[in-house]
């Protein structure tokens, strides 16, 4: 399996961008996807998380409201909508796949996925 995550970059404070990660190498449509993210110097945290059987979605509360996930399941993607972005969201953004088909409950725990992308930039300025 393979995870590749793009759309980072730098954006000012208040300003948005739109994270996708592609899957290939199972079926993507069966797995509930997560993105987190790792600062400098500070541990990977959980962002959001998107089930794989209605798209019912859960938030980390430092992102809820200014963040979106979504995924396309014909195109085995998944996306982050960031707006109103902050400087304390700069981090390297990671997607990555639960570690267990047909799970429905929301997993927030890194140890609770596997598959994981390489990571995109994101540099919010202020």
């Amino acid at each position: 399996v393979q995870l590749q995550a793009s759309g980072g970059g730098s954006v000012q404070a208040g300003g948005s961008l739109r994270l996708s990660c592609v899957a290939s190498g199972r079926m993507f449509s069966v797995y509930s996807m997560g993105w987190f993210r790792q600062a400098p110097g500070k541990e990977r945290e959980f962002v959001a998380h998107i089930a794989w059987n209605d798209g019912s979605t859960h938030y980390a509360d430092s992102v809820k409201g200014r963040f979106t996930v979504s995924r396309d399941n014909a195109k085995s993607t998944v996306y982050l909508q960031m707006n109103n972005l902050k400087p304390e969201d700069t981090a390297v953004y990671y997607c990555a796949a639960d570690r267990q088909a047909w799970r429905t409950a929301v997993i927030t725990r890194t140890n609770d996925f596997d598959y994981w992308g390489q990571g995109t930039l994101v540099t919010v300025s202020s």
